[in-house]
């Protein structure tokens, strides 16, 4: 990268604002070091916790592969990139959004999103997300850890799946929460429509997940565990309901089920990229496989017509974060709280129920 003509030392960055990309040599000095503390000694413009930000949304690469682990330990004549998005508007907005709040107290807030929400601004939705609703309800109380464009967020769902959220309103029940995240002590289930049904029904998928390398959009199931981004994954289920075994070609097979999923880890997609890798994608799912398999249906019964239109026309994968639990980080209180599906999603399993 050149600036006005002059081009940039690799072993010493420039300071910089936003929009900047930096190409980085580590020198035998900097060998052994962790990657967030190396690269802010080297981008003085940048702090360690904007650079570990960068880090694990991706925008750092090491041989045009992203890394994602910002206590990764660099190695001599490594090249890395760093690649800082342009700033887009700096502070998110309240904005007099309706929300569906299942507690709050002067600490934290529990929230029922729906569907076809963003949790926070990113590109291409600015507004319109909970982060904006949030700052809107709850004024100057959320907690700035998250960063300027996330207050309060500790964790996040996708923008089409709907269910329970957790909210932090003041520093120290963000770090109490992430701390609980980080040991995999919150409860988390999720309940799930999938294309067929497992077998056995009741399992564990204990899989590692990366970016992939074919779609920055996907993540995917990765077999090699020195690779420097893989994470690990591990989900729980267990089939809830059947849907379609009379109307089946193949005796003892299913249209579609209803499954239970407990999270042992909490990976971007982790249920998705999951239940995919065993044959059994959600159903409505844009990324990771969106038909059930619509010819394993016989056609001409009314009730089957109407099933394979609903699944059709189920546009968002069919996933619920229905219960989550967990030890209040302030009063010690245990906390657990359940909300059921919304109801596009209770119409396509009535719809299944009839095959």
């Amino acid at each position: 990268m050149t600036r006005d003509g002059e081009p940039l030392n690799p072993n010493h960055a420039q300071p910089q604002a936003e929009g900047d990309v930096f190409e980085l040599c580590v020198d035998a000095d900097a060998a052994g070091s962790r990657l967030d503390k190396w690269l802010s000694a080297m981008i003085n413009e940048l702090t360690r916790t904007r650079l570990k930000a960068l880090i694990e949304a991706g925008a750092v690469t090491r041989n045009n592969l992203a890394v994602t682990d910002p206590s990764l330990k660099v190695k001599e004549d490594e090249n890395f990139c760093v690649a800082v998005p342009r700033a887009a508007d700096p502070e998110p907005k309240g904005e007099a959004i309706a929300l569906d709040v299942v507690f709050e107290d002067a600490d934290l807030i529990i929230i029922n999103k729906p569907a076809g929400m963003v949790v926070h601004p990113a590109a291409g939705n600015w507004s319109g997300t909970l982060v904006n609703a949030l700052i809107h309800h709850c004024g100057d109380s959320l907690s700035g850890v998250g960063g300027v464009a996330r207050p309060g967020i500790v964790h996040r769902i996708d923008k089409d799946t709907s269910g329970l959220l957790v909210a932090a309103k003041n520093d120290a029940a963000h770090q109490g929460l992430s701390a609980a995240f980080s040991t995999h002590d919150i409860e988390r289930v999720y309940e799930a429509i999938a294309v067929g049904a497992p077998r056995p029904g009741v399992g564990t998928i204990n899989a590692l997940l990366a970016r992939s390398l074919t779609d920055r959009k996907k993540m995917a199931v990765v077999k090699n565990p020195q690779r420097v981004d893989a994470r690990k994954a591990v989900t729980h289920y267990k089939l809830l309901e059947s849907f379609g075994r009379k109307r089946a070609k193949l005796p003892g097979d299913a249209i579609a089920s209803r499954l239970q999923c407990r999270l042992e880890t909490g990976r971007t997609h982790q249920i998705r990229v999951h239940l995919s890798s065993i044959g059994h994608p959600l159903i409505g799912d844009p990324l990771y496989g969106r038909g059930p398999g619509l010819s394993g249906l016989k056609p001409g019964a009314p009730e089957t017509d109407r099933a394979i239109e609903g699944i059709k026309s189920f546009r968002r994968q069919a996933l619920h974060a229905k219960v989550l639990g967990f030890v209040h980080p302030v009063t010690g209180e245990t906390l657990r709280f359940e909300r059921d599906a919304p109801a596009d999603f209770q119409k396509l399993l009535a719809l299944l129920r009839q095959i």
